[in-house]
């Protein structure tokens, strides 16, 4: 048992004959190593986009909200009228009046037929 410790650290292993053998897979596990921290590295990355495309959306979402609740505002009938009557435009007194234009029906083909 002390002679077999002994022979992996001196790594008897990797110069015997049929070390080829051993060679190979040395060499398929390094590749396997890289391929899964490469891997890791990429799965890291796309979490810290991700993390600050939200903080982006949080941002704008209330600059939306802060910029709907400034048109509010400056839609309020109020405020129009308050910023119009500086150029001497006052609100009407007279309410609003709907219009209604009847249409003359045309008579369909098949009337047109029997006249």
């Amino acid at each position: 048992m002390k002679q077999g410790i002994y022979a992996i650290l001196k790594a008897k292993y990797l110069i015997h004959d049929d070390a080829i053998k051993n060679w190979r897979f040395i060499v398929f596990l390094v590749l396997l190593v890289i391929l899964m921290i490469a891997n890791t590295q990429r799965f890291e990355q796309k979490v810290f986009e991700i993390s600050e495309l939200n903080n982006e959306v949080k941002e704008l979402r209330s600059e939306f909200v802060d910029r709907r609740s400034t048109l509010m505002k400056l839609k309020m009938e109020s405020t129009v009228a308050r910023k119009m009557e500086i150029k001497q435009i006052f609100p009407s007194t007279v309410p609003p009046v709907k219009i209604r234009v009847n249409k003359e029906e045309e008579p369909n083909l098949f009337e047109r037929l029997w006249q």
